[in-house]
């Protein structure tokens, strides 16, 4: 084994518990280090695997772990890091071979540690490697089980299996489990698809045409933030679920279209590159180093119809007149439970409470930014997350206060084709498994004339 190789799993523990220990964000983490540490392109993709894959698959690591550790209380934190790292590469990488993960874990131990703790480290891994880990089928309740089993939180998998069924809940589980593709959007204003998937491809991607938005590419092969096209304003980078918000809105050229929460910019992009660079884009976020990535982005893609103010969307009546937007995008925060495999620490840092007090400010966000809605106008309410309480509760009950809004059952005719089945109910809500994107909701309401 290189000490390179070395340095990427060492690395990989230290990110473990900055990310255990600050609740930070592991995508923003990992990303800030690779740059510091110069990691090889070549072990990047180790590093990501094994950063992510232990998040991913930490309660089922520890279940793995418990019959193994006799103090776990005086287990420091890098310690069990080090534990769950290596019983991962154990458990799930089938090439990496176990006497090498041990090898390795015993090594780090005795540079980070005492003489106990590399020993206890080596015996741990060794007693697993000769007894096996645990059966999961000692976990009678098939809830409790498919919570350990996906490392989801017990009150998540309930709530989930309450709303949507055991079947569906366990599909969303598994698929949160997978690593998502990379997708981005093709700016229309500047090429057309066939160009710039020729581009990349002559950069040395390897790029398919999205089966779900029809100017979306897949990346199967090498990272679009580093392309040529990116850099020259070609494509965003943007989930496949994300871009269906501006079909939803069904934006028109010279509208005057607010969107109210858009940091950093991707849906905003998205509704001026479809208004042909013409109309007007206002765009609000409530932190001046977001509303700076709003405009950077806009003037990467070379779009001059986006104005920024940075500003609490819930003011906004303050700031515009009553009804003076054709359309308003309220991509509103949220729980975030759609974007488990993109950040999988969300999981572990949530609580239940967050869904209701989160419904709070989505229902104080509609009531601000639905006066400033022309007669006629169209009003999107948008999450990235699953759960009815953030989805159709927030959206019925701002229906029920304010007879003026309806349901905007038309919507469907905009939308691509391959999503129009999963409308339901005037509402759309995507599942992780339904395409492999993140999970999405979306609500059209129309201003009654």
């Amino acid at each position: 084994m290189t000490s390179n190789k070395k340095n990427v799993r060492e690395t990989a523990m230290e990110l473990l518990t900055t990310i255990e220990k600050n609740q930070s964000y592991s995508n923003l983490l990992l990303n800030s280090t690779i740059e510091k540490n110069k990691i090889a392109p070549i072990d990047v993709g180790l590093l990501t695997e094994l950063t992510y894959g232990t998040i991913q698959r930490r309660m089922a690591l520890d279940y793995f772990l418990k019959p193994f550790i006799k103090n776990p209380k005086k287990l420091e934190n890098w310690v069990l890091q080090l534990l769950r790292l290596t019983l991962y590469q154990m458990i799930y990488l089938d090439k990496i071979p176990d006497r090498a993960a041990i090898f390795e874990a015993v090594e780090i131990a005795k540079k980070r540690g005492h003489k106990g703790i590399s020993g206890m480290v080596n015996g741990v891994l060794r007693s697993i490697q000769r007894e096996g880990i645990p059966s999961l089928e000692e976990v009678a309740d098939p809830v409790e089980r498919l919570s350990i089993e996906t490392s989801h939180p017990m009150w998540l998998v309930i709530r989930w299996v309450n709303q949507f069924g055991f079947d569906k809940t366990k599909q969303m589980c598994e698929t949160n489990l997978t690593a998502p593709l990379q997708t981005a959007r093709v700016n229309l204003t500047k090429t057309s698809i066939r160009e710039c998937i020729e581009d990349l491809d002559e950069e040395g991607f390897h790029i398919e045409k999205s089966p779900v938005i029809p100017e979306a590419i897949r990346s199967l092969k090498g990272n679009l933030a580093h392309s040529r096209a990116f850099k020259n304003g070609l494509i965003t980078i943007q989930d496949e679920s994300s871009m269906l918000v501006s079909y939803a809105l069904g934006a028109q050229e010279n509208e005057t279209v607010l969107d109210a929460c858009a940091a950093p910019g991707g849906k905003s992009t998205h509704i001026a590159e479809q208004m042909q660079n013409t109309g007007k884009v206002i765009s609000l976020d409530l932190h001046d180093h977001k509303v700076k990535l709003i405009n950077d982005n806009a003037e990467r893609l070379g779009l001059k119809n986006i104005k920024t103010f940075t500003m609490d969307s819930r003011k906004a009546g303050e700031e515009f007149e009553e009804e003076s937007f054709d359309r308003i995008l309220l991509d509103a925060p949220c729980s975030g439970l759609g974007v488990l495999r993109r950040k999988p620490d969300i999981k572990y840092t949530k609580k239940e409470q967050d869904v209701y007090q989160l419904s709070t400010i989505q229902q104080n966000l509609l009531e601000s930014v639905g006066v400033l809605v022309k007669k006629g106008g169209i009003l999107v309410y948008s999450t990235c997350t699953v759960d009815k309480e953030e989805n159709e509760t927030t959206v019925k009950g701002f229906l029920a206060k304010h007879p003026e809004f309806e349901p905007d059952v038309s919507f469907k005719t905009r939308m691509p084709e391959a999503v129009q089945p999963l409308i339901t109910d005037e509402f759309l809500q995507i599942y992780p498994q339904d395409f492999g994107s993140d999970g999405f909701f979306i609500a059209v309401l129309r201003k009654k004339v």
